[in-house]
């Protein structure tokens, strides 16, 4: 009996084997803060749609202009007193802008595009300061999941190019007889705005889904279809450069009849100003007609893509093409009634905005046809 007890107590007292995680491995390196990450990113996101709004606004109220120095540091405090303003104004009027366009312009009338602008900047710097907070937070807890600190990091950095952009931009106004920035260079910064939007929509679609969830959706994605989804992107980012293009040198303010242009299909004189290269930046009539041409192009092959995308055996998937169709239809009628109400500020943000929903909407569908959600035969998402 001793023997015995002997041998049930060597048993027993072993220690009891550890419960077998819940998870795999794939799981077990990115529990962390993904969903704090999250919740940051469309915090972030937000912030760049209204910088983007903000940015068209004070283009429109043709206020870009009006603080002549680059200062990320002291020029987030606006002037505080009366000296303080006279000197921003004085230094307002040594540029070709209120010499050539706005001379004689009041305090009063000053103080409005001033406020545009500083507000404009000043966002800029509160993403700045959410990016900051939030990466080196999550960085220093050690929150980061794994493989997405450079990725975040990285969001940073084209923020503090897109500062740099900026002020690249608003010099080009600053001297010689610019009335306005150079288009191109606008349409630089807008670009850059779109890149790092895009990128944020697509860091949260990735995070709102585990990564083992993603790996088992990529066996079933449909690359074709992702393929013209990336192509459908391309064509849409082209459009929004020759957009901004338009915006620019306000080439929707000429030649307001559609689906001609002042009577014909090609406006009049497209290659009169030296040398020929130039017209593509700065004749109004020539930028509009690409800008036109472009859309019709893009609207054509977003057609095919969506009929391509019917193809799809996930509803998901489907769904999220026809919502870039409709979304697109619509764009299109936007852009027709801003050129011909000769581009009001408050149609021709609405149309920027429509750029904004569309882009996001196309990364969305291009994600769905990389990582679908398979459905059950009952049709309920798996």
């Amino acid at each position: 009996m001793s023997g015995n007890r002997k041998l049930f107590e060597e048993v027993g007292s072993q220690p009891a084997p550890e419960a077998a995680p819940k998870t795999g491995m794939i799981d077990a390196g990115k529990r962390g803060a993904r969903g704090a990450v999250r919740l940051w990113l469309m915090m972030l996101f937000t912030l760049v749609v209204i910088m983007i709004a903000v940015g068209g606004l004070t283009r429109l109220t043709d206020s870009g202009l009006s603080i002549t120095e680059w200062r990320p540091v002291t020029g987030a405090l606006p002037p505080m007193s009366a000296a303080e303003w006279d000197s921003e104004f004085e230094k307002y009027r040594q540029i070709p802008e209120y010499q050539l366009q706005n001379k004689g312009m009041s305090m009063a009338e000053f103080k409005v595009i001033y406020w545009w602008e500083w507000s404009h900047r000043q966002l800029g710097r509160v993403i700045g300061l959410v990016w900051a907070i939030g990466f080196f937070g999550f960085l220093l807890a050690r929150r980061i999941p794994t493989g997405w600190t450079p990725r975040l990091l990285g969001l940073g950095v084209l923020g503090g190019l897109q500062g740099a952009i900026g002020w690249w931009m608003v010099a080009s106004g600053l001297t010689g007889q610019m009335l306005d920035v150079a288009s191109y260079r606008l349409a630089t910064h807008l670009g850059l705005a779109f890149v790092i939007l895009g990128l944020i929509a697509w860091y949260v679609f990735q995070l709102g889904r585990e990564e083992r969830d993603l790996m088992q959706a990529r066996r079933a994605g449909e690359a074709k279809l992702f393929g013209m989804g990336t192509g459908l992107m391309h064509f849409a980012f082209l459009q929004i450069l020759l957009g901004a293009l338009v915006a620019g040198i306000d080439a929707g303010r000429t030649y307001n009849d559609w689906p001609l242009m002042a009577g014909g299909i090609l406006p009049p004189f497209p290659f009169d100003i030296e040398p020929v290269w130039r017209n593509f930046f700065e004749n109004a009539g020539l930028v509009q007609f690409m800008h036109r041409v472009a859309g019709y192009l893009l609207m054509i092959y977003g057609v095919i893509v969506w009929l391509r995308a019917r193809k799809s055996p996930h509803g998901d998937t489907r769904y999220r093409f026809n919502a870039v169709l409709a979304v697109m239809v619509l764009q299109m009628v936007l852009g027709v009634v801003t050129v011909l109400y000769q581009a009001p500020w408050e149609i021709a943000i609405v149309h920027q905005f429509g750029a904004v929903l569309l882009w996001v909407l196309i990364l969305r569908a291009r994600f769905g046809a990389r990582y679908p959600r398979v459905q059950s035969v009952k049709g309920a998402a798996a």
